[in-house]
């Protein structure tokens, strides 16, 4: 399980774009969004950079954490 923060997101409709854009490269990957704290986990087998490179072509700010 990987952990980033993701800047942006401000509603419903970006939880679906961030779930979206991650699977778009793994249908499989389990992405859950927490909008309040802002953050994203992700179960896949990406690599970290391939999910922020994702997340950041969808229109957000994603950074990996250690959470």
């Amino acid at each position: 399980m990987q952990t980033f923060k993701v800047d942006g997101m401000t509603c419903g409709g970006c939880v679906g774009a961030v779930t979206r854009a991650v699977q778009s490269l793994d249908k499989d990957a389990k992405v859950d969004v927490d909008l309040a704290s802002h953050t994203v986990k992700v179960d896949s087998h990406l690599p970290a950079v391939q999910i922020i490179d994702v997340i950041t072509t969808a229109g957000f700010e994603a950074r990996s954490t250690h959470a």
